[in-house]
């Protein structure tokens, strides 16, 4: 039997492209799919990481070349923030279905019509790879399985050093700290609103407090807090830069106790006291999230569980707009 082939565009082959490329092509392996990669590149001069070059078929700086096909299965916008909405605009009507790293688009581009830039009924998923954490999905069946343990109250945080986010690497250099490039907590720590809109969706009214308080040498915001009430619920979110212990939860109040999911220690702690630990590596969270989207660009139909539509909506919470 002639194996299934799969065509896949990458845009942007930093750090997360390469692992979403090595982790489609692992699963392809895997899954018996002969897979073609192509890369649409803006430099083919600059030396891409280890072992990418292989598992590439071809690379140019333009759809017109004569290698780049007239569709793609799926095609992955995995450059930086603000060159999002270009690249879905220069590939629209080119992939079957899209996977859009998060957030969607920069602070600048909020504005940016979904039809300017994707097809009507574009497949499309927009990048959450903390849902897809053991953590997270933990959480979501305990809230499913006990109903009558309604959250009065919830507590976000996630605080880290930035300097020590990439070792060897001056933090002064990367986007997070130059607000031009669309760095900063708000938006760098778009996970947390993220993972908190699919655990109780938007909230009804949202404020949003940020700047940049520390000594790091940086011009983006360093802290962002947000109060969002939901109907019978409030939210605190706390995010920064500059926390030296690093401290990533959501603690949820209720009638019979408080539920801490912490994904530095991966354990979830109920009511009781019990303590669940999920001990696995963060690719784990990418690998179930792209087996997800496989299924999805290959057998699934309508929107994802995570649409560009959805994911302008947080991006706008994010950004403090309720």
């Amino acid at each position: 039997m002639e194996k299934k082939t799969v065509t896949a565009l990458f845009v942007g082959l930093g750090s997360i492209g390469t692992r979403h490329l090595n982790n489609l092509t692992a699963l392809c392996a895997e899954q018996g799919i002969a897979l073609t990669v192509h890369a649409l590149r803006s430099n083919l001069v600059r030396p891409l990481r280890e072992h990418v070059v292989e598992k590439l078929d071809a690379q140019f700086i333009s759809l017109d070349d004569e290698d780049a096909l007239p569709k793609y299965d799926m095609a992955f916008i995995t450059n930086p923030t603000s060159l999002h909405a270009s690249a879905l605009e220069q590939l629209k009507g080119r992939a079957e279905t899209l996977f859009i790293e998060k957030p969607i688009f920069s602070a600048d581009e909020i504005d940016t019509p979904l039809s300017d830039v994707l097809e009507k009924g574009q497949k499309a998923y927009v990048a959450a790879p903390m849902r897809w954490s053991a953590v997270m999905l933990a959480l979501k069946q305990w809230l499913a399985e006990n109903p009558d343990q309604r959250p009065y109250s919830a507590r976000v945080i996630c605080s880290s050093w930035l300097p020590g986010w990439r070792p060897g690497v001056d933090y002064r250099t990367v986007y997070s700290a130059h607000r031009d490039m669309g760095g900063g907590v708000t938006i760098d720590l778009i996970h947390e609103w993220d993972y908190l809109v699919g655990l109780f969706g938007k909230p009804e009214k949202l404020y949003n407090f940020k700047g940049t308080y520390s000594d790091l040498e940086i011009d983006s915001d360093d802290l962002s807090i947000y109060i969002a009430q939901y109907p019978t619920m409030l939210a605190e979110v706390h995010l920064d830069y500059f926390g030296r212990d690093y401290r990533r939860s959501i603690e949820l109040f209720t009638q019979e106790g408080t539920v801490t999911a912490d994904f530095g220690s991966a354990t979830l702690t109920l009511p009781d006291g019990t303590v669940q630990e999920f001990k696995e590596t963060t690719d784990a969270w990418y690998r179930r999230e792209m087996t997800y989207f496989m299924d999805y660009a290959l057998n699934g139909s309508g929107e994802s569980i995570n649409s560009p539509a959805d994911a302008l909506d947080v991006l706008r919470l994010t950004l403090g707009e309720a």
